[in-house]
């Protein structure tokens, strides 16, 4: 790297070093090693009352691993589909497949049969493991893929007896939210990892460019597709993430909250690599969107680090259990995903004392590509500074670096950069610049100091007369009214041509009146970027991550 076209190097905080090891430990198994023995007793995961240690984690991951590895229908490089919220057997299943040698595809299990026909024909996922209330939906998806096993774990698998027994019971015969299912050959997750021998594992011969993950995406030229993540990509992420933030903390002794889906990249590499292999105790939390049970599990123990997206960090807002909460032991919120507003920014400040820090990056990317200091003192509406190892570009349409504060797309090349999409070369080509930069799709700008501001996504920003209005900007000057709960703005077709903007509205209360939000925006952004309509509705569709479907709001 040229350290002249490197200029935020200066602005890293003093002891961040400016390279990484790119390989590490080789191996995500890899990653864990320290943990397991050093902090073998020590707490891991917990979800619903129970919890795992470190050498918990160990042992039945091992075990499943060598389940894996014994069933004849399975080789190394087999590609294994796990379809689960945050519950206890992710993490166990999750780190069995790597340590068997073998693929992990991560599947949302609100998927539709369409969705999840899709996932699994077009990784050749040779098995899945789903939670059971999504059984009837593998049960319609899997005619016609290459799937061989299914295992199928329940919320009560791995509690300690009689929840375990309590749990299941209550959910599948009281509150009746598993559909009936019938998959001819399906198997218990719980029953096979007792069965399973330990001492048939076989350590796989791991190396940094073999593929530890599909993880599927949009992407940033198209439909959705899986990208390509080696264990070295993960590596470097995460020794990019522990130089970054392992100052800031204890080995073994951290608790993060997790709320966000592991099956998600930013939650997966942050919350269960990163902090997993430091040895802190990951609190799983299955249904985020019960904000009132999400703040009863945030009072039940001294949390040290939370990482969320905006529009959870908002719910928590305006929840009144949070104003009870001791959340001094903070050490670290980080919020990436989407962007984050200023209001909730200032807001959670206030109502906690600490400071959202913000990141940016893509599932192509491990997910993170540049990150603020830790040590922000507030925030600052940037998405940070490039990650160590990491180079960052910001381009015109000619491919050009255009001048500090000017906008152009964010590229980005480093050792967290995915090979390239899923069985699909003239997509992995279109994603990538002649110098080998992932061209992202996000419009951005990056300072004299090196540090980044998202404007919005290339696909999302609406042409007004010729003029450019980015999303953002409007919904965060929505977001500040008091009456606004959640905002989304999209483009319009405007007769005689062209675009017009549109904002999606969640009201709070009382609720405002679109004369209230009119004159609101009218002053605070340029006339042209101001609503020309409103819609009023009682909440925003989202991904299970939180990020608001503006997608869904154009239909």
């Amino acid at each position: 790297m040229d350290p002249d076209r490197r200029p935020w190097l200066a602005s890293y905080e003093e002891g961040v070093a400016h390279e990484i090891d790119p390989d590490g430990p080789g191996s995500v198994p890899g990653l864990f090693g320290e943990a397991w023995g050093r902090f073998r007793d020590r707490p891991a995961f917990h979800s619903m009352g129970t919890t795992l240690t470190h050498g918990e984690v160990d042992g039945l991951s091992r075990r499943f691993a060598a389940l894996l590895q014994n069933d004849p229908a399975l080789s190394p490089g087999d590609r294994v589909a796990l379809m689960m919220p945050n519950v206890l057997q992710y993490p166990v299943a999750l780190l069995g497949v790597l340590r068997a040698g073998m693929v992990a595809v991560n599947v949302n299990p609100l998927y539709t049969p369409r969705e999840l026909a899709h996932q699994l024909s077009d990784s050749g996922a040779k098995a899945v493991v789903v939670f059971e209330n999504a059984c009837r939906t593998v049960q319609e998806a899997m005619g016609g893929t290459g799937v061989e096993r299914v295992l199928v774990t329940g919320i009560g698998d791995l509690l300690r007896f009689p929840k375990s027994a309590l749990v299941n019971f209550a959910v599948r015969r009281v509150r009746r939210m598993v559909p009936p299912w019938s998959i001819p050959g399906a198997s218990s997750f719980a029953r096979a990892l007792r069965s399973s021998d330990p001492a048939r594992f076989r350590k796989a011969a791991l190396s940094p460019g073999d593929t530890a993950l599909l993880q599927y995406t949009g992407g940033t030229t198209g439909g959705a597709k899986g990208a390509v993540l080696t264990h070295g990509n993960i590596c470097a992420n995460v020794a990019q993430a522990r130089e970054w933030i392992g100052r800031r903390l204890e080995p073994g002794a951290e608790v993060v909250l997790t709320p966000l889906p592991l099956y998600h990249v930013f939650s997966l590499t942050v919350n269960l690599f990163t902090f997993g292999s430091l040895g802190a105790l990951g609190v799983l939390v299955a249904n985020p969107r019960d904000t009132g049970a999400l703040v009863k599990e945030m009072g039940r123990r001294r949390l040290t680090a939370i990482t969320g997206v905006n529009t959870l960090f908002n719910a928590l807002l305006n929840h009144p259990g949070l104003a009870g909460l001791d959340l001094s032991g903070l050490k670290i919120v980080v919020a990436g995903g989407m962007a984050v507003q200023r209001d909730v920014a200032r807001r959670w400040r206030e109502a906690t004392g600490s400071t959202l820090v913000e990141g940016y990056g893509l599932t192509e990317t491990s997910p993170v590509a540049c990150f603020n200091p830790m040590g922000l003192p507030e925030f600052n509406g940037k998405v940070g500074l490039p990650f160590p190892s990491t180079e960052v570009a910001v381009r015109d349409d000619g491919g050009n670096d255009v001048p500090p504060g000017e906008p152009g797309e964010i590229c980005v090349r480093g050792p967290q950069v995915m090979r390239g999409y899923w069985n699909r070369p003239e997509e992995t080509a279109a994603a990538f610049t002649g110098d080998g930069f992932l061209r992202t799709g996000d419009i951005g700008s990056m300072d004299e100091r090196g540090f980044v501001e998202i404007i919005d996504r290339k696909k999302d920003m609406v042409l007004v007369g010729g003029l450019n209005v980015y999303p953002c900007e409007v919904e965060d000057v929505l977001a500040a009214h008091p009456g606004v709960v959640e905002a989304a703005v999209v483009g319009v077709p405007r007769r005689g041509g062209g675009e017009a903007v549109k904002a999606f509205v969640a009201p709070g209360s009382p609720p405002p009146t679109e004369a209230d939000l009119d004159a609101h925006c009218r002053a605070n952004l340029a006339p042209y970027k101001v609503p020309r309509e409103y819609e009023f509705r009682d909440s925003l569709p989202k991904t299970p991550v939180g990020k608001i479907l503006r997608r869904e709001l154009r239909r």
